[in-house]
C-alpha cells in the first residue's frame, strides 16, 4: 500500500478524473490526500472525497490567496474542516518567490490558519518557498503537527523540521538529476518521510515533461529504495503508516 500524502486531484488539469483513480490503484496508490487550497479548489475536493473511497482531502488557503481572503472566508473555511475526510488544514504557508509585497498579508493568512487547526486539533500541511525562516519562527508559536509539503531544503532545515515534530514530504524531485535532496533522504531516517506526488507538478523521472499523476509514486519510493539501500516493502510500509500517524486515518 502506498498513500499519495499530496496531490491536486482536480477537473482543471485531468479530463477523466474516474481514469486516473483507477490506474492510481493498479499501481498500488491505495489512499490519496487530495489539496484544495483555494475557494474553488477546495468547492470540488468535498464532493470529489464523497464520490471516491480513496480520498481524502486538506484544504486551506495557499499563500496565493492571501490578497483575496477575508475573516468571512476564514469563517467558512473552519466550518468546512468539520466535514468528515477532511483530515488536514493545507496547504498553507508562506511563498516569498514570486513577490514578498503582500508579506504582512501571507503571515496574517498562515498564522489565522494555524490558529484555526489548532483549536480544531488537525495536522497542517505547510507550503514553504524562500521563506524557510519566517516558516520556522512562525511554526515554533504553535503546538501541531504536519507535512512540510515538497521538502527541498538544506540538511540543518530538515533537522530542524523534524525536530519541531514534523514530516518531510518527498516528492519528484528527488528524483531530478542536480537535486541535492538525495543527500538528505539519504541521512535522515525514513521514520520522518511520507510520500506525495503534488501532481499534476513535478513529475519524476524517468516521465519528466508529462503531467504527474498518483500512479508515479511507487517511482518516487523506488529512488529512495536506491538512495538509503534498503528494500522496497520497507519504505512502502514506513511511509505509510507516517502517513496515518499524521491524518489518523482508520484504513489499515
Amino acid at each position: 500500500m502506498l498513500i499519495d500524502t499530496h496531490c491536486h486531484l482536480s477537473s482543471e488539469y485531468y479530463d477523466n478524473i474516474n481514469q486516473i483513480v483507477e490506474e492510481n490503484k493498479k499501481a498500488s496508490v491505495s489512499f490519496m490526500v487530495v489539496s484544495g487550497c483555494d475557494k474553488s479548489g477546495i468547492k470540488e475536493v468535498l464532493e470529489l472525497k464523497k464520490k471516491y473511497d480513496c480520498v481524502f482531502a486538506t484544504i486551506g488557503y495557499h499563500p496565493d490567496c492571501a490578497d483575496k481572503i477575508t475573516y468571512n472566508d476564514l469563517n467558512v473555511l473552519k466550518e468546512q474542516l468539520k466535514n468528515d475526510k477532511i483530515v488536514g488544514v493545507g496547504e498553507i504557508g508562506l511563498d516569498y518567490y514570486y513577490t514578498k509585497e503582500n508579506r504582512d498579508k501571507q503571515l496574517w493568512l498562515f498564522e489565522e490558519q494555524l490558529k484555526i487547526a489548532q483549536e480544531l486539533k488537525l495536522p497542517v500541511v505547510i507550503h514553504s518557498r524562500e521563506a524557510t525562516l519566517d516558516t520556522i519562527n512562525i511554526l515554533k508559536k504553535y503546538k501541531l503537527k504536519g507535512i512540510i509539503h515538497c521538502f527541498s531544503g538544506s540538511l540543518e532545515t530538515a533537522n530542524i523540521y523534524i525536530k519541531m515534530g514534523y514530516f518531510l514530504g518527498i516528492g519528484g524531485v528527488v528524483t531530478f538529476k542536480n537535486s541535492k535532496l538525495k543527500e538528505v533522504v539519504k541521512q535522515i531516517s525514513l521514520d520522518n518521510i511520507v510520500l506525495e506526488t503534488d501532481s499534476p507538478y513535478l513529475t519524476p523521472e524517468p516521465y519528466r515533461g508529462k503531467k504527474n499523476s498518483s500512479k508515479y509514486l511507487n517511482n518516487i519510493a523506488s529512488y529512495i529504495v536506491n538512495i538509503k539501500n534498503i528494500n522496497y516493502e520497507e519504505v512502502e510500509k514506513i511511509t505509510s503508516d507516517n502517513a496515518c500517524k499524521i491524518f489518523d486515518f482508520n484504513i489499515k
